[in-house]
């Protein structure tokens, strides 16, 4: 390979990556931002699955710390044995609870972990949709310091 070429591949990559920060939602289309954005958990439920009711169920396993030292980064896990279509994590004290959505492909496990951001002491609730229904498991997670604002 040439300079010219190497230059010339460089330059694709950054246009791509610039297309990535310029159009997001275009990459992300299924993005519901009234789901994202709306300050009341049932709500953000009825504009991600169509409803509301949900059923505490023992083969949804959340993993969450009982006190978070900061409040920025609380690591938290869901793993379940259901048919799961889609994960979402609700952190209920939240100016927005909606704190991700994962679409989970069929035949694979059901297994989501991320680190969210929690204002203050509060319930952290995995959604998991399966089957047309809503199964959750929630835990109260303590933060003692940090949180959101700081």
């Amino acid at each position: 390979m040439d300079r010219r070429s190497i230059l010339k591949a460089a330059g694709t990559i950054s246009a791509a990556a610039a297309a990535l920060a310029a159009f997001p939602r275009a990459v992300f289309a299924a993005y519901s931002e009234k789901a994202f954005k709306n300050p009341k958990v049932e709500d953000s439920l009825n504009e991600l699955f169509g409803g509301n009711a949900t059923t505490p169920s023992g083969d949804v396993k959340l993993k969450a710390p009982d006190i978070a030292e900061n409040g920025a980064v609380v690591p938290i896990e869901v793993s379940t044995s259901l048919k799961a279509d889609k994960i979402a994590f609700m952190v209920k004290e939240n100016p927005n609870p909606l704190a991700i959505v994962a679409d989970i492909p069929a035949g694979t496990e059901a297994m989501v972990k991320t680190r969210v951001r929690m204002g203050k002491t509060t319930q952290v609730t995995a959604v998991v949709s399966s089957n047309g229904k809503l199964y959750t498991a929630s835990k109260e997670v303590k933060v003692t310091i940090g949180g959101c604002g700081g």
